[in-house]
């Protein structure tokens, strides 16, 4: 918790002391995403971060050093298939429908401007 708490007290500049989110905290943040929020969400989100720090924390004082780090309670695999070949489209059919092409290729109007 310590490092979150430095992260987010140091990075806001108000100073959240003693793992306590604060709300010129979760203020600070919203204007560094941009997202405009009323005094009643600032409160309401002021809690729930606190509340979720307290809870980092306590899980922090149950996982010692002898406790590996884990993203799930029993191993999982990943099951994949092997490839095949397989009956695929040929090119002249999977252009069949675009509304352009060009050069055996889907053509799109540009999103970028002429910056490419």
């Amino acid at each position: 918790m310590s490092d979150i708490t430095a992260a987010g007290g140091a990075a806001t500049g108000a100073g959240a002391q003693g793992g306590e989110i604060t709300v010129d905290t979760v203020r600070h943040l919203a204007g560094l995403a941009r997202i405009a929020l009323t005094e009643s969400e600032l409160d309401s989100l002021t809690s729930e971060l606190d509340s979720i720090l307290h809870s980092i924390a306590k899980v922090s004082e149950v996982a010692g050093d002898d406790v590996p780090a884990t993203s799930h309670p029993i191993p999982i695999n990943n099951v994949t298939r092997p490839d095949e070949v397989a009956d695929a489209l040929t090119l002249e059919q999977a252009l069949a429908n675009a509304p352009e092409t060009a050069d055996g290729m889907f053509r799109v109007s540009s999103i970028l401007g002429e910056e490419q």
